[in-house]
């Protein structure tokens, strides 16, 4: 069986206007390895080898499910590649919010999550945010999945496409991404910018929070800014207490999981 390349020693993300190029490399050259947690790598190998199908990964993940030292598995039957397209390497950490909220609505929880309803067209703009929200074009339609208590919350919720909702009656529920309503993104932090509100430097999560908070109706009319409305779907595949959905519709691993390629890195892969 031949060696398959492990990708995971500079994983980047492409412009795709710089072709890459690739490298073998020594293991003894991987920053890091031999002191790496080598069980806790081929347990979350394992969870994705039942979609690695082409080639020779059926044989591999046949092989990982052996007893055996999981450091010389990889020394074994992988190399490290280095992927580099001759731009500086980047690196992103998957953030999922964390809030508080209701099932019922209530005087304190008042900002739904909506399902998308099935005439909003797929692909073609629809309503805009503000015609949403002013409207009421989706209230009383059985579409709300959970109530929050905070516009800016559900306007970030929005933005990462899925979170983790604590609700008041006991327990959790997580919500990932359902469509949108095809209108493009608006920044409001380059709006407060073009405003004069703030220098381009001060401009974060927090600041714009807080300038909402302090200016509620400017700020639900800035929130209104950004055309872009994100549905949501209640996810019932991953317990809300693992870690959110990656691209493979399975939780993602702290410390393990990498946003990657897949013209370079096939999804699944060691990395």
């Amino acid at each position: 069986m031949r060696r398959i390349g492990l990708s995971g020693f500079a994983a980047m993300i492409f412009s795709g206007s710089v072709a890459a190029e690739t490298s073998l490399l020594d293991w003894s050259e991987l920053h890091g390895w031999s002191d790496d947690d080598h069980t806790s790598a081929r347990a979350v190998f394992l969870e994705t080898c039942g979609d690695l199908s082409a080639g020779d990964w059926p044989a591999v993940c046949a092989l990982a499910e052996k007893k055996g030292d999981p450091r010389l598995f990889f020394e074994t039957l992988f190399r490290p590649v280095l992927i580099s397209n001759g731009e500086e390497t980047l690196f992103t950490g998957y953030f999922e919010p964390e809030v508080q909220g209701s099932r019922s609505a209530s005087d304190r929880f008042r900002y739904p999550l909506y399902r998308r309803p099935a005439d909003a067209p797929g692909g073609e703009p629809w309503l805009s945010r503000e015609e949403i929200e002013t409207t009421g074009v989706l209230e009383n339609r059985g579409l709300e999945i959970v109530w929050l208590e905070d516009p800016v919350e559900k306007f970030f919720l929005q933005i990462q496409g899925s979170g983790r909702i604590n609700l008041e009656e006991g327990g959790n529920v997580r919500v990932g991404y359902g469509g949108k309503n095809g209108h493009p993104y608006r920044s409001v932090g380059v709006e407060l910018v073009r405003r004069g509100v703030f220098e381009e430097h001060e401009v974060s999560a927090q600041t714009i929070r807080r300038w909402v908070s302090e200016n509620p109706v400017e700020g639900e009319q800035l929130l209104r800014h950004n055309p872009s409305y994100v549905f949501f779907r209640e996810v019932s595949e991953v317990p809300a207490d693992k870690g959110p959905l990656g691209a493979m519709n399975r939780s993602v691993t702290a410390g393990r999981s990498l946003a990657v390629d897949p013209e370079y890195v096939p999804l699944g892969a060691p990395v």
